[in-house]
C-alpha cells in the first residue's frame, strides 16, 4: 500500500512538471513576440556639436541632446533608430513621416503645419559671439557689426533672436560682408578657420557650440568668445511628426516633456560637463 502511495505521488510530481514545462513552451513564443514588437523611435538628428554629433568609430558619442532624448525614451522601453542628415533633409523625413522626431528646431509658429512641437525646449541657449583674440571688437547692437565681416551658414535664420541681424545679413547692401558658408563638412569648424586666418570678423551662435569649437581645435590663443551675444535666447524644441497617429505622437510628447523636466538640475549638468561645456 506504501509503495503505491508513492508511485501516485511521483505521478503526481511528474505531471505537475510536465504541465510547467508546457505552459513555458506555450508562453516562450509569445514573450519572445513580445520583446521583438518593442516600440521603435525614429530619430532624425544634424551635426551641431556638442548638442547633435555624428559619431565615428573613433569618437562614438552622439552628444548633449541626443543622450538626453535616449535616457528619457529607453528608460520607457523605447529602441532607438538614428538617421544622420543635414537639418533641411531631416525636416522634410520628418514631414513625411519617415521620422518620428527631430530632438532640435528653432521655435517657429509658421512650421507647425509640416510638425508638432514639444511644450518643454531641449534648451533656450544664449548666443555669442567669436572673433580674433587681437581683437577689441564688442556687439553693441546692430550699429557695432557695420563694415565687419560676417560668416553665416546656408539658409541658416537668426531671425528668432534678433530681427535685426536676420535683416542686416540679408540685405542685399551688405552682401559683400556677409560669407555664406556651405558644404556638407563641419561648417561651424570651417568658420573658425576662416576667423583665424582673417578672412571674416566674426560669427554669432549658441554659446555651447562655440565653446566646444573653440576647444575641440584649441584655438583659444587665437579667438575668443564674446558675450553678450544677440538679444533674445534661442529655444530649441523637439519636432514630432504629423504622420504619426495622434494619440501616439500625444504620449511621446508626453514621455518627453516629463523626461526633460527631470533631467534639469544635476543630470543636465553631468551631461554638459561630458562634453567640456558649461551654461554661462
Amino acid at each position: 500500500m506504501l509503495n503505491y502511495i508513492k508511485q501516485k505521488i511521483r505521478a503526481a510530481i511528474v505531471l505537475k512538471y510536465k504541465n510547467i514545462a508546457l505552459l513555458v513552451l506555450l508562453i516562450l513564443p509569445l514573450i519572445k513576440a513580445n520583446m521583438s514588437q518593442a516600440e521603435t523611435l525614429k530619430v532624425c538628428y544634424d551635426q551641431w556639436a556638442p548638442m547633435t554629433i555624428f559619431p565615428t568609430e573613433a569618437s562614438p558619442n552622439r552628444g548633449v541632446v541626443i543622450d538626453m532624448l535616449e535616457n528619457i525614451f529607453t528608460e520607457k522601453g523605447y529602441d532607438i533608430e538614428y538617421y544622420e542628415v543635414p537639418l533641411a533633409r531631416g525636416l522634410d523625413m520628418v514631414a513625411e513621416g519617415l521620422c518620428d522626431m527631430l530632438p532640435e528646431y528653432l521655435l517657429s509658429p509658421s512650421s507647425e503645419n509640416d510638425f508638432v512641437y514639444a511644450s518643454e525646449p531641449t534648451f533656450s541657449y544664449s548666443t555669442a559671439f567669436v572673433i580674433r583674440r587681437d581683437d577689441p571688437w564688442r556687439y553693441n547692437g546692430i550699429h557695432s557689426i557695420e563694415g565687419k565681416r560676417i560668416a553665416t551658414g546656408a539658409g541658416w535664420d537668426y531671425s528668432s533672436v534678433s530681427v535685426d541681424y536676420q535683416h542686416y545679413i540679408d540685405a542685399q547692401e551688405h552682401s559683400g560682408l556677409v560669407e555664406v558658408i556651405a558644404g556638407t563638412d563641419d561648417v561651424v569648424e570651417r568658420i573658425f578657420q576662416m576667423i583665424k586666418a582673417n578672412r571674416v570678423d566674426l560669427y554669432a551662435d549658441n554659446d555651447l557650440v562655440l565653446q566646444h569649437t573653440l576647444n575641440r581645435l584649441n584655438l583659444q590663443n587665437d579667438l575668443q568668445i564674446i558675450r553678450p551675444g544677440l538679444d533674445k535666447k534661442l529655444v530649441e524644441m523637439p519636432i514630432f511628426s504629423t504622420t504619426i497617429p495622434e494619440a501616439k505622437r500625444l504620449e511621446l510628447i508626453r514621455i518627453w516633456n516629463e523626461g526633460r523636466v527631470a533631467m534639469r538640475g544635476e543630470k543636465e549638468t553631468l551631461l554638459l560637463k561630458k562634453y567640456n561645456v558649461t551654461i554661462q
